[in-house]
Formats: structure tokens, C-alpha cells, sequence
């Protein structure tokens, strides 16, 4: 009767907010890959980010960037990517300046973070340090993820995320992690943790 699988989040989950994992949070992993049972880590990270979980754990499979990446975490190799084409990060960028001007915005992939300066960086600080003035200037190839963010705090990332799926229904998936961050996640169409599952 146990399980053939265990899938987990990271973040807020199994790693706490101030990044530690207990030892007793290994321990209970270790015993399940010991009978056998296949550990997916579920993330919102890039593959760059899961180095301390490869360090604490040694075991394990991952899915990142919201869905949009299959990792071999043991071997740090990417298995699969689903990404957002050019011309759909400057159509998401182009409508959501229309929708909620107060928006700015990054774009993540595995080998590459870019920010615009009115994007203020919380958990990605140190990966764009500059920024520049439009995301626009830089879209030249395909993403993981477009990140967006109302970096006054004048809407919650719940109101953001409404406006968003009205806005890019047809284009995108959106999502996003905090309720209270004034932060969104923007992945391929239809991809996401559960889908890539």
C-alpha cells in the first residue's frame, strides 16, 4: 500500500523560509527512496537554484520553473523544456502594459535572468543588478518563465493573477506563489507543476 511516488514543493514546504531542510525531513525522504518509492522535487527554482537540494538530499528527480523544465538532478542535465516563444513574451509584455501599466517585468530561463530597473528583485537579487529601462529591449530568445510585478505593492498577486488570466488566457499559463507579493509567474501555455507531473 505505500505509494510508487512522492512528489513535494520546495519552497515554504520542505525547505523553510529561511532555507534550511531538517534533518528529519531528509531522514523521511532517505527512508522512502530506500523502499523504493520515486521522489519528484516540484518546483518554481531553476535548475540553478537546486543545487542545495542535490547537496542535502542526493536522490530524487525534479521538475522546475513551474512545469516548464524536466531535470535529472542527480546528473545536472535538462531533460525537457517548454518555452515561451519570443513573439509571446512581447504579446504578454504588449497587453499587460495595456492592462495594468503599473506592471514591470523579468524573464528566467536556465542560462539566462533579465530585468527591467523597475522590477525589484526579491528572491533573484544578485542574478540582474543593472536592469534596463524595457524588458522589450532584450527578448531575443525563448523563456522558462516571464515574471511580473508591481513592485509599489498596489495590487496583491491574486488581483494580479485575475487580470493576467483574463488578459492572456489564450497565450499563457499564469500563476503564482505568494498571495500578498505583488508577483506573477507566466509559463508556456497550458504547462505547469502538475501538468509536467
Amino acid at each position: 500500500k505505500r505509494p510508487k511516488l512522492i512528489a513535494t514543493d520546495l519552497d515554504g514546504t520542505i525547505v523553510s523560509h529561511d532555507g534550511a531542510i531538517s534533518q528529519r525531513t531528509i531522514a523521511a525522504f532517505t527512508r522512502a527512496k530506500e523502499l523504493g518509492v520515486h521522489v519528484f522535487f516540484v518546483t518554481g527554482r531553476t535548475q540553478s537554484w537546486m543545487a542545495v537540494i542535490r547537496e542535502a538530499f542526493g536522490f530524487g528527480a525534479a521538475i522546475c520553473c513551474n512545469g516548464a523544465m524536466l531535470y535529472d538532478l542527480m546528473n545536472d542535465v535538462v531533460l525537457e523544456e517548454w518555452m515561451i516563444s519570443v513573439d509571446d513574451q512581447l504579446e504578454i509584455v504588449r497587453r499587460m502594459r495595456i492592462a495594468m501599466p503599473e506592471m514591470s517585468f523579468a524573464v528566467e530561463s536556465n542560462d539566462h535572468y533579465r530585468r527591467e530597473v523597475a522590477y525589484l528583485p526579491k528572491w533573484d537579487v544578485g542574478l540582474d543588478d543593472e536592469g534596463i529601462g524595457k524588458i522589450e529591449e532584450i527578448i531575443t530568445r525563448p523563456a522558462l518563465k516571464v515574471l511580473a510585478r508591481c513592485s509599489n505593492l498596489e495590487y496583491t498577486s491574486d488581483e494580479m493573477v485575475e487580470v493576467a488570466r483574463r488578459e492572456l488566457h489564450d497565450l499563457v499559463t499564469v500563476t503564482h506563489s505568494a498571495a500578498n507579493d505583488s508577483l506573477i509567474e507566466i509559463s508556456a501555455l497550458n504547462i505547469s507543476k502538475g501538468t509536467t507531473l
